[in-house]
């Protein structure tokens, strides 16, 4: 297994993480046995870091996952977030990152996680109602109280970053990013004001901020078995606006072209999608979701090969 710093941490965290949105239950060929397999895999091949949210299943995904680590947190990386509050259903509207609601937020996720603390606590998305400040007090709270160690942001754009990273030491920036998505504009229809190769990645480069890709396989897409009728009814995936237009048509003929170049690697395409963004500036560890042990396996397998110069250049003239 490959390992990075974490921003200015000292921390070393694999390449390649794993993200447990899937573990919550709103993807299609969830399995709570198979997830606490895979995350036991992913253990044993030396992943070390686990990204999840509260947000994820409405709590499900914290809970299995401190299930699972429950024998060896202490040799681990938790990554969680705060901010993003429900009722009976997601709503992306529900950003609070007033004090008040992160104080509760960190013991109904330590609750959940079965654990004394949290590695990297991240604001899941900005509060626009908030003071970024009062944020970032609270969180320093939490720090010197035990419950978190580091702090890290998502879906922050650069004035909102630089802002806190003025403030206090940010660890890292979680943003969507993949080879088919530099700079999008909107994740699920949600506006996203911030373009992550443009702006986040230089930045973040300078600033000795760790940047970590989620959605790294466009949800699929930058696999070689996606397929919409295969999902069941109430996959969060069918919410996606990108996976109903011209655009999806237009990435499935870039998908083809890239999986050309894993054929003559010998290797699947999630592993070439794995591979271009481990190439990428600022990137530190790529959360890969799954719930099998042998998707785990195919994950972690990405490291034992590199795109050479010569694709790189021509996956990067594919995908403009």
């Amino acid at each position: 297994m490959e390992y990075r710093e974490l921003g200015s941490t000292g921390e070393k965290v694999s390449v390649i993480g794993v993200g447990c949105w899937q573990m919550g239950g709103n993807w299609t060929g969830m399995s709570r046995e198979r997830a606490v397999k895979a995350i036991h895999k992913a253990k044993e091949l030396g992943i070390n870091f686990f990204d999840v949210a509260p947000i994820y299943g409405l709590g499900e995904a914290e809970k299995l996952l401190g299930e699972a680590v429950s024998d060896f947190r202490e040799e681990i990386f938790i990554a969680s977030k705060v901010g993003l509050r429900w009722q009976k259903k997601f709503s992306p509207e529900q950003r609070d990152l007033t004090p008040e609601s992160m104080r509760w937020e960190i013991e109904e996720s330590l609750k959940r996680l079965g654990t004394d603390y949290i590695d990297l606590y991240q604001f899941h998305w900005p509060d626009p109602n908030e003071d970024i400040e009062k944020s970032l007090q609270l969180a320093l709270e939490l720090k010197q109280e035990g419950k978190i160690r580091y702090i890290g942001l998502s879906n922050f754009s650069v004035p909102e970053l630089d802002k806190a990273n003025n403030y206090t030491d940010i660890a890292s920036n979680q943003v969507l990013f993949n080879a088919l998505e530099h700079d999008p504009l909107q994740y699920h229809g949600i506006p996203l004001e911030y373009r992550t190769r443009s702006e986040i990645i230089p930045y973040c480069e300078e600033n000795n901020i760790s940047v970590i890709p989620y959605s790294p396989l466009c949800q699929g897409l930058l696999t070689d078995s996606f397929n919409i009728e295969d999902w069941d009814e109430d996959d969060v995936r069918n919410a996606n606006p990108k996976f109903k237009g011209d655009w999806l048509e237009t990435c499935q003929n870039k998908v083809d072209q890239l999986k050309e170049i894993a054929r003559d690697y010998g290797r699947p395409l999630v592993q070439l999608a794995f591979n271009w963004l481990r190439a990428q500036p600022a990137v530190t560890t790529i959360i890969a979701g799954t719930t099998n042990p042998d998707h785990v396996e195919e994950n972690a397998a990405s490291l034992e090969w590199e795109l050479s110069e010569t694709d790189l250049e021509k996956i990067d003239r594919i995908l403009a």
